[in-house]
Order: C-alpha cells, then sequence, then structure tokens
C-alpha cells in the first residue's frame, strides 16, 4: 500500500474540548481527482437519507409503536443529536487513523446503525439511529476538509456539488420511501433498511481511496474563539437553518396527512420541498459571493422562508408553495453557512474551528426541534399553532445574520487574543 502521509504535531495547550484540522497540500489530478470526486459525492449521498427517511413513515411507525409525538420527534431528532455531539472528535480520529480510513470506517458504522433499525425492538430502533448519526456526523467534519485539501483550486465547484448531493439525497429519500415502503408490503423496517445499500455501495467504491493515507495535525484549542461574537453569529445562524430543515422535514409530512393529504402526496409534497432546498443551495452562494457584505441577500432568503411560514400557517390553500418558500430558507441557508466560516475566518485552521464549534452546538441546538414541536402539538393539537413557534426560530437567523454575513474577519490569533473584527477581504 503506497502511503503519503505527515505526522500530527500536537500543541501543549491542546485540550479534548476543541479541535481543528490542518490541511495538508496536494491537489488531486486527472482520474485521481475524478474518481475521488464521484466517491466523496457517493460517500455525500448518504448522509441524509437515513435521517429523512424517517419522516415520511412516521405515522406509520407511531401506530405500529403507540408513539406519542413527542417521543417520535424524539426518534427523528437522535441522528441530529449525535451529529453535534461526534463534531468534536472527528478531527482527532481523523488525525489518529487518517481522512480515507475514517470516512471508511464511518460508512461500515453507518451500515451497523442502519441495519440495527430492522430488529424489531424500540430499543434497537432508537439505538441504531444514534450510531447512524455518530457514523454521519464524523463525515460531516470531514468530508469537507477532504474537499478543500484534495481540490484547493476548484473547492468552490465541489463544495457546490456537495451541498446539492446532501439536498438531492434528502428529496430523493422523501419521494421513495412510502412508494418504497408499498413495494415491501408496508413493512416500514425494511424500508429503512434499505438505505444500507446505498452505503455499501458507497464503500466499495471508496476503497480506491485507502491507498492514499493522509494523516491530519489536531491544532491547539482557541479559547478565544468561543468569546469571539463573529463565531457565535456563525453557530447560532447554523443552529437556527438546522432546528428549522430538520423540524420541518420531520413534521410535514404528518403535518400534510393530518389535513387530509394520503402518504404518498405528502411525501411528495416533502420531496417538492427538498428539491427547492437542494435549487437554493446552489443559487444561494453564487448570489452571495458577489457581494463584500452579505446581508442583505442573507435576510432577502430568510424572508421568502418567513412568508412561507405566514401562508402555512393562516391559510388553508396554496400549500404547495408555502412549503417549497419555507424550504428555500435552510436550503440556502446551508450553503451561506459554509461560506460565512470561510468568508469570516482568516485562515485555514480557522475555518476548521468554527466549523467544528457551529456545528457541534448548532445540532445540539437543533435537535430540540422535533421533540419540543413534537410535545407541542400533543398538547395543543393543533398543528398552525406548533409551526408558528417554528417560524419564530427565524428570529435569532436573523439576529446572527447581521453579523456572521457582515463584511469582518474574526483576528487572526483568536487563541491569544480576543480583539476587535477586522474589515474582510472577499477571496
Amino acid at each position: 500500500m503506497s502511503r503519503t502521509s505527515t505526522s500530527p504535531t500536537r500543541s501543549t495547550s491542546e485540550t479534548p474540548s476543541e479541535h481543528s484540522i490542518r490541511l495538508n497540500p496536494g491537489e488531486l489530478r486527472g482520474g485521481a481527482a475524478i474518481l475521488a470526486a464521484v466517491a466523496i459525492m457517493l460517500v455525500a449521498a448518504n448522509l441524509r437519507p437515513p435521517v429523512v427517511s424517517v419522516a415520511p413513515l412516521i405515522d406509520v411507525i407511531r401506530d405500529d409503536l403507540g408513539f406519542s409525538s413527542a417521543t417520535a420527534g424524539l426518534l427523528t431528532t437522535l441522528p441530529v443529536l449525535f451529529f453535534g455531539l461526534t463534531a468534536p472528535i472527528a478531527p482527532r480520529i481523523a488525525a489518529r487513523f487518517g481522512i480515507e480510513r475514517t470516512i471508511f470506517a464511518s460508512l461500515a458504522l453507518l451500515i451497523v446503525g442502519i441495519l440495527l433499525r430492522l430488529i424489531p425492538s424500540v430499543a434497537t430502533l432508537f439505538l441504531g439511529s444514534a450510531i447512524l448519526g455518530a457514523a454521519i456526523g464524523v463525515c460531516n467534519v470531514v468530508l469537507p476538509a477532504l474537499i478543500k485539501r484534495d481540490f484547493a483550486h476548484r473547492s468552490g465547484l465541489m463544495t457546490g456539488l456537495y451541498s446539492m448531493t446532501l439536498s438531492g439525497g434528502a428529496a430523493v429519500t422523501a419521494a421513495v420511501m412510502v412508494p418504497m415502503d408499498t413495494a415491501l408490503d408496508e413493512n416500514w423496517r425494511a424500508s429503512l433498511a434499505m438505505w444500507a445499500l446505498l452505503a455499501v455501495v458507497a464503500m466499495a467504491v471508496w476503497v480506491p481511496q485507502l491507498r492514499r493515507v493522509h494523516t491530519v495535525a489536531v491544532g491547539p484549542r482557541a479559547p478565544g474563539l468561543w468569546t469571539n461574537p463573529i463565531a457565535w453569529a456563525i453557530t447560532v445562524y447554523m443552529a437556527a437553518q438546522s432546528f428549522i430543515f430538520y423540524t420541518f422535514s420531520a413534521w410535514l409530512p404528518q403535518y400534510l396527512i393530518d389535513n387530509g393529504s394520503t402518504p404518498s402526496s405528502a411525501g411528495n409534497v416533502l420531496a417538492i420541498g427538498q428539491v427547492v432546498a437542494l435549487i437554493m443551495s446552489l443559487v444561494a452562494p453564487i448570489i452571495a459571493g458577489r457581494f463584500a457584505d452579505q446581508r442583505l441577500v442573507t435576510l432577502a432568503f430568510l424572508a421568502v422562508c418567513t412568508a412561507g411560514f405566514v401562508g402555512l400557517v393562516f391559510t388553508d390553500h396554496a400549500t404547495v408553495l408555502w412549503v417549497c418558500m419555507v424550504m428555500a430558507g435552510p436550503g440556502a441557508a446551508i450553503s451561506l453557512a459554509l461560506l460565512f466560516m470561510v468568508l469570516r475566518s482568516s485562515s485555514a485552521t480557522q475555518t476548521g474551528q468554527v466549523s467544528g464549534m457551529s456545528q457541534s452546538v448548532g445540532y445540539i441546538l437543533a435537535a430540540a426541534g422535533p421533540i419540543a414541536i413534537g410535545w407541542i402539538h400533543d398538547v395543543t393539537g393543533s398543528w398552525s399553532l406548533a409551526f408558528g413557534v417554528l417560524a419564530l426560530a427565524v428570529i435569532p437567523q436573523a439576529l446572527a445574520t447581521l453579523l456572521a454575513a457582515k463584511n469582518v474577519r474574526m483576528p487572526s490569533h483568536l487563541d491569544r487574543s480576543n480583539g476587535p473584527p477586522v474589515p474582510g477581504v472577499l477571496r
């Protein structure tokens, strides 16, 4: 096995609380680049279906297991919680075993988590959801680092393809789950387990990447990052968009079914919304990247999302339009959050630190969404009120935008100084 690696270095000030990835140089070219790009996209295609696949079948799962809305919300949110819990340790795992091996092992763990949900037990259903969430959480952190390392001069294109694949995987999942469940004689456990096949394909295509073992250095902790307002603005922005996306995706099918739609129709509406999210994840950074200051553009996307919530809560018609408008918000926001991590940082190391912070805190906070909204529906019996409360997440997201999208950068040495932000340079 050929081996290309750099030795990890550790600072004496390092603590387990936060780590960052220092990327190794060496961009791929030619056939190796194409193969790596295909492999990355296949891995990315696996990062949303195991989570989103629960929502179109949640009504069937609730009836079969006797779950309340709050308990069903816990099932849908458990993977998101583990996204956040594993984000801080992902760089350390990559530093120990190499990025390529870390991703391969995460895919294997993902398959285990998916297949555990086949076992007819409530405990294994939740355990499998937690395990697959942990596997996806590691990939969430290390895949963007791999793109930055291997596609340095095409990072914009690859990041766009990566975001598109994430949203595309969610859209396809929403569309096919109910027909797949029907074809499998309404065996929802088997329907959820079918996504293991996609992970097996990704593992097979990933095998050639194991010939290239790159370790990464674990950087020192940056205590100043946790007191820096820009870093927190990006974190709050990330948390709010995740809160809206995962909560809305989890409960929209049930909302539509309770209002007279068939499960198949509800899944189709969710799929249409996911397609809109996919399109916006491509369009938003292209538009925002034309401006040094992205506040007006970002607030405009939030206004569309807010208008969608207003229409959904207060009217009984044009449901598909309102759903598309709501999903346009988090669809644009996920790409914008990634853009802010790069533009507001002063170095690649700092970008990694902000990414780890925002994903860890953001996903943990977002995990409360499906449970909380499910509980509100249980108590009030009203989806309109529950979605109205969900819409309030736009407020902190808008406030965070005022700084996260502003043309300023964090100081270059936050681990030594908490100085004020400096004017940003769009690169």
